[in-house]
């Protein structure tokens, strides 16, 4: 009786557990309450800013100067919130780096350098060559970066490393519309990003600048800044910059078009937003209005009656844009090669190329022009006829607007109907893509099969081929999805599919989920052979990073220790078969596929960071290398605090060009 009464009491025992574990496990985990939030925010921004530290420490050890002016210049960004103080003297470093570097002689033996961009003349800064392009970026990245914090200290920052007189040289210039390396480019560019920062210094240099007959694009964002802070002040700086362009002829001032543009484009303010507290309101995306009506008509007209004095190009053109302005070639070469630059285009083909580019510009402000010019809009329409000029960039404009917001896939398969037709199949794709994101591969199966051809199609079908997998996979069982993943035939293949089934198995069996993931991990768990390899091992351990960290940072450390002995016998190679190496220091910032993949580590161990900030910074100290153990201590940094990378592109003047460097 005594045993049968323990077995049974066992047994009720086992019964209530078995009932309690479920029960537990369905409740859902308790969110962190507001003040934890808050402390685990403080723990991060502590851990960054020490590690931050650490970073401009080592990076004082690196021997080429513009390594350490690109730290000095990020960590001065960071900073800036925390300890404005120490932002400043690291600002203030960087300058002197800038400033040496523009001292530095450059050997420019058997060099030519090339700049593909649009304009009547061009002028380097510095010597020309691979450095000059490096050093502008590096004193651009200074004065822009700034330029979010203080715009005073931008402007003295432009102006203290401003480098020696420009060389008088010869270069290659393609299209009408080239953005010079120059002091006034970069200042243009300035003036945009600090008008939102300090609208009245903005407007103050904006004069400056018109009086010495400069018309930045910007300026029509500094009235629109000006407006939200001053409208007495934003009216009379409008009204000056309209009177300014009327008393100048408009087709010999290259330079003025992406101004009237600007200003055109956006259509005259509304009646009854004259006031600051109004023009508050104002969206901030996308040109606003910053023309009273009357001043707008007034410069529509002069624009158009400049516009109509276009006729067809009678040189050597490229047409652009289904018949959009027409561009006059030219051939500058920097060197010893100067002398056989051919002749530079006549005033009177100057003039033909700004008309032209006024009238393709009048496409995006065809119904301002029926509105407010009905007289004028039937010889617009006239003209455009003549020189072939289609309504290509009305479409696209028409295609952008139908795109903000919230996008569904409806809403793009209707922008791909009435945009040009050279991206109407991106849009379509990305349409069809958006459908399967939306859990709707029916839809998605019906773009792709009436909109999309031949690769398009067949990257939309296997995505919907791989969702319906993934659904299927979700009740099923490992064999089962071990054989559906054995009939693929690439690897890529079959990790996207694991990673397909593990994303939607997460929520509702995580132990499922990782279980897939550790399929995966096998396929990737072994020595690259590529950056293919790379990118592999990358997007399984991102796969991981939600699940189970600890796993995603075992994925990631085999692939570190590659890439030091990559980064190793690149440096044996440097000057032979590459380049990334000067010095025996390899670039922070280099277009090379070594240095890519290792800000790709650094962006992963970045998102691991949030959860296991320990873990993340011993691995990030395991390359051997300090530029890519700085540089992935960086992203561990920029992660924690929420801080976006910057790009690395050149902007010259506003617009993003196309630096080529032909070093022979």
């Amino acid at each position: 009786m005594k045993k049968l009464f323990i077995l049974t009491l066992a047994l009720g025992l086992f019964s209530v557990l078995a009932r309690a574990v479920p029960a537990q496990e369905q409740q859902p985990t308790q969110q962190p309450s507001a003040e934890e939030l808050e402390k685990q925010k403080a723990e991060r921004e502590k851990n960054a800013y020490r590690l931050l530290d650490q970073v401009v420490d080592e990076s004082q050890s690196l021997r080429l100067t513009e390594n350490r002016v690109r730290i000095q210049i990020k960590a001065a960004d960071m900073l800036w919130d925390q300890n404005q103080g120490r932002a400043r003297g690291l600002f203030a470093m960087a300058a002197e780096g800038v400033t040496e570097l523009g001292r530095t002689p450059v050997n420019t033996n058997n060099r030519r350098t090339t700049i593909m961009g649009e304009g009547n003349g061009f002028a380097f800064q510095g010597p020309p060559g691979q450095q000059t392009i490096r050093n502008f970026q590096l004193r651009q990245e200074l004065v822009l970066t700034a330029a979010r914090h203080d715009a005073a200290l931008a402007y003295q920052l432009l102006a203290s490393t401003k480098p020696p007189a420009p060389v008088q040289a010869t270069t290659e210039v393609r299209g009408p519309r080239a953005q010079l390396i120059s002091d006034d480019n970069l200042e243009q560019t300035l003036l945009g990003r600090v008008a939102a920062l300090d609208p009245k210094l903005a407007a103050q240099n904006a004069e400056q600048m018109m009086e010495k007959g400069q018309f930045p694009t910007t300026l029509s964002e500094v009235i629109n800044q000006l407006y939200k802070q001053d409208s007495d002040a934003a009216d009379k700086l409008a009204d000056k910059t309209v009177k300014k362009i009327q008393a100048v002829n408009l087709l010999t001032k290259t330079d003025m078009s992406g101004l009237v543009q600007a200003l055109l484009r956006a259509g005259p303010r509304p009646a009854g937003e004259a006031t600051s507290s109004t023009a508050k309101t104002q969206p901030t995306t996308g040109p606003q209005p910053v023309l009273g009506q009357t001043v707008y008509v007034d410069l529509l007209s002069t624009v158009v009656d400049a516009a109509l004095k276009a006729g067809p190009a009678t040189v050597q053109t490229n047409q652009r844009g289904g018949g959009g302005p027409q561009a006059v070639r030219r051939s500058i070469t920097v060197g010893p090669q100067a002398a056989a630059t051919p002749q530079p285009p006549t005033e009177a083909q100057i003039e033909q190329n700004n008309a032209r580019r006024l009238l393709n510009g009048l496409q995006l402000t065809l119904p301002m022009i029926d509105q407010y010019l009905p007289s004028k809009a039937p010889l617009v329409r006239q003209k455009m006829a003549e020189l072939g000029m289609t309504n290509n960039a009305m479409n696209l404009a028409q295609t952008f607007n139908a795109l903000r917001g919230d996008i569904t896939a409806d809403a793009l398969v209707q922008a791909a109907q009435t945009a040009p037709q050279q991206i109407q199949a991106r849009l379509y794709q990305q349409a069809a893509n958006k459908a399967i994101d939306e859990g709707d591969t029916e839809r998605a199966r019906q773009i792709a099969n009436d909109h999309l051809q031949n690769n398009a199609r067949d990257a939309v079908m296997q995505r919907i081929d791989f969702r319906e997998m993934a659904k299927k996979a979700e009740g099923a069982r490992i064999d089962e999805v071990r054989q559906s993943v054995a009939r693929l035939q690439t690897d890529n293949e079959k990790i996207d599919l694991l990673i397909q089934i593990a994303v939607d198995s997460q929520k509702t069996n995580q132990k499922f989920a990782v279980q897939v993931l550790e399929d995966a991990r096998q396929l990737v768990n072994r020595r690259a052979t590529g950056y293919e390899n790379f990118e592999q091992q990358l997007r399984v351990a991102r796969a991981f990073a939600s699940m189970d960290p600890a796993r995603s940072f075992e994925v990631l450390e085999p692939g570190i220790t590659q890439l030091n002995e990559l980064l190793s016998a690149a440096a044996v190679l440097s000057g032979f078969e590459i380049n990334m190496f000067r010095d025996g220091e390899m670039a922070i910032q280099g277009g090379n596929g070594l240095t890519q993949m290792v800000n790709r580590f650094g962006q992963e161990l970045a998102v691991l960071a949030t959860s296991d900030f320990e873990r993340s910074e011993t691995l990030a100290g395991r390359f051997q290398f300090a530029e890519p153990r700085i540089m992935t201590r960086l992203a561990i940094v920029q992660g924690l605090l929420g801080v976006k990378p910057q790009s690395g592109r050149v902007v010259l003047g506003g617009f993003a060009e196309t630096v080529v460097i032909n070093p022979d």
